[in-house]
């Protein structure tokens, strides 16, 4: 009878999620009364961040960290200011913010590297007597026709803390996405997990869509979480399947409460980095209100080579999962490194803004065995820094960016991309100053202090600065900022 109450209960939240999703790709309006009803969770948990603060160039003249894209963070704060929350400042990570954007200028493709790289220095306008810099690299696109075979093991969290209608009912409409977008050449298998993990389905072919969403639309919520269970298995599936020279990846999509089994991050980041050289790769989707552990995606994401992704609306699982499926799935280059080199002459002091549990000693950065981060194909990654000058026009090089890398053919030693940057331009474009904009929101959702702007000021700022925006996202996140507004002055 419970379940019988259950699987009804269900349904009509499905019904329900399709009726305002559909409304809402159709008119755009993702703030409205077609908005999830959410409510923050005190024992929602996020990774501590010991935010960044400036150094000395006489004192350290280098910083080293991972080039990792992730954009959880983004979508994850737009889904608790649209419950008229303030998101919690760990939940901040800036440079997920930043490269949750795409950017418009064009940049030259390289012969000699998988991907291009530019830098723009120009006066900061969140703080005067300072600069920022904004540096860019970009991975080229490839058409879906082109892309490598997939072997994907899709992990499935169907225990009960899944049952709310932004959990799994939209996890089955954003996994329906991307299977739509499979073809003949890929192959799809499926495990789920509660009290203990199962096999629903086992290298079917990506041209049988309706026996794949067969599987996916019939999973019921119920159970404790095994999730650790849930990961073994799918890594022996997808390692059976293994497809050579392909894309060879697991997905795991849940709101990350691990109960069952390995639950500590610890442990779970031990067991997780030991599958790192075995070619399978792991991307993480993160799901729903009241008990979601970020801190524990990110971190099976970051030592899984992967990536992690927050879905809040069948909006967003359309932009990770179909729209940007090259840069999520397929990978352009592994282990990427990035340090910045100050010359003393000319920097006074810098601080890195964002990065910060991705950051490296210099030993790591130059260690070819050290594990770092993914950029995929068709991918922005955008690093910001700001810098105090010692001359106020520098009669030197200002700084060195140098990008260490493994081809995506699984070399085993680095390659290592060398970007000087000698100028300050006076007419920094609009690319430079949207990503500042959203520097500057992220500093004051963070009280930093390092933002001397006003919300209304940096909202202007973004306004004046969206660019081609050809999907609309630039200006949702103004729609946000102008939420977060009003939530402010309430309070």
């Amino acid at each position: 009878m419970k379940k019988t109450i259950s699987w009804i209960l269900l349904l009509v939240i499905t019904i329900t999620l399709g009726s305002c999703s559909n409304s809402s790709m159709k008119d755009g309006n993702y703030y409205g009364e077609n908005a999830f009803p959410y409510q923050l969770a005190a024992n929602e948990q996020y990774t501590d961040i010991e935010f960044n603060k400036f150094i000395s160039a006489d004192d350290k003249s280098t910083q080293a960290f991972s080039l990792k894209v992730d954009t959880a963070a983004y979508s994850n704060i737009s889904r608790l200011i649209k419950a008229g929350n303030k998101p919690p400042k760990d939940a901040v990570r800036t440079e997920e913010l930043i490269n949750y954007f795409n950017y418009d200028a064009e940049m030259p493709l390289s012969n000699d590297h998988p991907f291009s790289a530019l830098a723009v220095v120009g006066k900061s306008p969140l703080s005067e007597n300072r600069h920022l810099a904004y540096i860019r690299i970009k991975t080229p696109s490839i058409e879906k026709s082109e892309l490598s075979p997939s072997n994907l093991t899709f992990l499935l969290d169907t225990s009960g803390s899944m049952l709310a209608a932004d959990k799994l009912p939209l996890l089955q409409k954003s996994f329906s996405l991307l299977v739509e977008n499979l073809t003949e050449k890929d192959v799809v298998s499926i495990v789920t997990y509660a009290g203990s993990s199962k096999v629903l389905l086992d290298s079917a072919e990506g041209s049988e869509k309706e026996r794949i969403l067969s599987v996916i639309n019939s999973l019921e919520a119920g159970g404790s979480t095994a999730g650790a269970d849930g990961i073994k298995t799918a890594y022996a599936l997808a390692k059976k399947n293994f497809i050579k020279n392909g894309n060879n990846r697991v997905i795991l999509a849940s709101d990350g409460d691990f109960n069952v089994g390995i639950s500590d991050v610890d442990k779970l980041k031990d067991f997780i980095s030991e599958k790192r050289d075995t070619g399978l790769y792991l991307s993480v989707l993160g799901f729903g209100t009241g008990n979601l552990r970020d801190d524990i995606m990110e971190t099976l994401a970051t030592n899984g080579n992967g990536n992690y992704s927050y879905i809040d609306t069948l909006f967003t699982a359309e932009k990770v999962l179909v729209e940007e499926m090259g840069a999520n799935l397929f990978i352009a280059a592994n282990d990427v490194k990035a340090e910045l080199r100050f010359n003393k002459n000319e920097i006074k002091e810098f601080r890195l803004i964002g990065y910060e549990n991705r950051l490296m000693t210099e030993d790591e950065f130059n260690d070819n065995k050290k594990d770092a981060g993914e950029i995929g194909n068709g991918t922005d990654v955008v690093i910001m820094v700001e810098l105090t000058l010692k001359n106020a026009e520098p009669a030197e090089k200002l700084f060195d960016v140098c990008i260490r890398y493994k081809t995506a053919d699984e070399s085993k030693t680095d390659k290592e991309m060398l970007l000087p940057v000698t100028a300050i331009t006076s007419e920094p474009d609009s690319d430079f100053n949207f990503a500042c904009s959203v520097a500057g929101f992220a500093e004051i959702l963070r009280d930093s202090g390092y933002c001397k702007l006003s919300l209304q000021e940096i909202t202007d700022l973004m306004e004046a600065n969206l660019g081609s925006d050809a999907k609309g996202y630039r200006t949702e996140f103004v729609k946000l900022l102008k939420l977060y507004s009003e939530i402010k002055d309430k309070k």
